[in-house]
């Protein structure tokens, strides 16, 4: 390859990537990664069988991790 075909890659790169980074920061200053609604939507929705439904997968995760941990340590020493 020539000089010339690795300096127009390299400048079409460079382009690229701030061209990239510059609708990367037009967007949050536009506040297009916002969302407002998300927070009051979960409140809205949820239920007490929901809210059930997480502690008690909350606690068999606690419970495996336990078991799991236990059954490591009494594994006999190789």
């Amino acid at each position: 390859m020539s000089e010339n075909i690795i300096i127009l890659m390299i400048g079409i790169s460079t382009f690229l990537g701030a061209l990239g980074l510059g609708a990367l920061i037009w967007a949050v200053k536009t506040g297009q990664f916002d969302d407002h609604s998300k927070f009051i939507d979960a409140v809205r929705h949820d239920n007490e069988e929901d809210l059930r439904d997480a502690v008690s997968m909350t606690e068999k995760k606690k419970n495996y991790k336990k078991k799991k941990k236990a059954k490591q340590n009494d594994m006999p020493p190789d």
